[in-house]
């Protein structure tokens, strides 16, 4: 029988950026990237979900400490890109546009090496209220 349990952890971190891809010009970047695209880049206040599914330890009754997975998060995410440009700032987005699909998997990236292998993972990034990704999907 399935004995697997999801626990969430949820973080904020503010963060501006510019979508763009450099290779085109400013009128083809407007037209894909709308107002994304505004040279003088643009913010917001992100929310994320890191969600850990998997057994329940014997001993403890988690499926992991959620202090343990907050340390981890405020560690590799909220340190590495609260109140940072990203593309400016931060290493990740250097050559990587900093689309909310790229932003989520480069914390699923962060994140993985320091959760159980027996572990599943998942990111679930906010960019507004109404508009959020998933990675893995």
């Amino acid at each position: 029988m399935n004995k697997k349990v999801a626990v969430f952890r949820r973080e904020r971190f503010n963060a501006a950026h510019r979508l763009y891809n450099p290779r085109w010009d400013d009128a083809t970047n407007f037209r894909v990237f709308g107002k994304c695209s505004n040279p003088h880049y643009h913010g917001h206040n992100y929310e994320l979900e890191v969600k850990v599914t998997g057994e329940p330890q014997a001993d403890t009754g988690f499926v992991m400490d959620m202090k343990v997975l907050s340390d981890l998060v405020q560690q590799h995410v909220v340190e590495r890109f609260d109140h940072k440009n990203l593309n400016l700032d931060t290493a990740e987005f250097k050559e990587l546009n900093p689309t909310a699909e790229h932003i989520a998997m480069v914390i699923y990236d962060l994140l993985r090496p320091h959760i159980n292998k027996a572990h599943d993972m998942q990111v679930r990034l906010y960019e507004t209220p109404r508009n959020f990704v998933e990675y893995p999907a």
